[in-house]
C-alpha cells in the first residue's frame, strides 16, 4: 500500500474519531472501514490481526454504550463547541498520558469549556456532571474504543511488517 492510500485511510479514521463527537455520524463504523480497507490492500499478517482486534474493541465499545444510559446531550446543554474540547482533550490526554490519559483527558475538555462559558468553578463542575450523565460517558467510552484501534493502525503501519 503506497503513502497516498496510507494517507486516505489515515483520513477516514481522523474522520470516524470526529464522527464519534456528531451526533448521527457513524464514527465507530468509519474507523473499522478505514481498517477494513487497509487490511483488504495489505494482507499481511499483522494487518489482519489489526482487523481483528479493531472489530472486538469496537464491539465491546458498542456493548458499553448499549449498557450506559442514550445520549440526551442536547438536552443537557452541550454545544458542537465543547464536543471539539472533549475532543481535543481526549486526543491530547491519550498522546500525553497513553492510552487511560483520554479519560481525564476528555473530562478536562468539558470542564475548560464549562468553565470559559460560565465562569465560575463550582457551575463547571455541574454543568461537567450534568453533561456525563447526559451520555457523555457513553461519547467517552466510544471516543476511546477509537482511539485505541486508530492508535493499533498507526503502531502497525510505522512498525512496517
Amino acid at each position: 500500500m503506497g503513502a497516498g492510500e496510507l494517507l486516505l485511510v489515515g483520513l477516514v479514521l481522523a474522520l470516524g474519531l470526529c464522527g464519534v463527537l456528531v451526533p448521527g455520524v457513524p464514527g465507530s463504523w468509519l474507523v473499522w472501514a478505514g481498517v477494513l480497507w487497509w487490511a483488504l490492500y495489505d494482507p499481511r499478517p499483522l494487518a489482519w490481526a489489526v482487523l481483528v482486534g479493531a472489530s472486538v474493541v469496537l464491539l465491546l465499545t458498542q456493548v458499553v454504550r448499549w449498557i450506559l444510559p442514550p445520549r440526551r446531550l442536547r438536552a443537557s446543554g452541550a454545544t458542537p463547541r465543547m464536543g471539539v474540547y472533549a475532543g481535543a482533550g481526549a486526543l491530547l490526554g491519550f498522546v500525553l498520558l497513553p492510552v487511560v490519559g483520554a479519560i481525564p483527558g476528555f473530562m478536562a475538555g468539558i470542564y475548560l469549556h464549562e468553565r470559559r462559558r460560565l465562569g465560575r468553578r463550582a457551575k463547571a463542575v455541574a454543568a461537567l456532571r450534568t453533561t456525563m450523565d447526559a451520555g457523555g460517558s457513553g461519547v467517552l467510552a466510544e471516543l476511546f474504543g477509537c482511539l485505541l484501534v486508530t492508535a493499533g493502525w498507526l503502531a502497525a503501519v510505522a512498525s512496517g511488517r
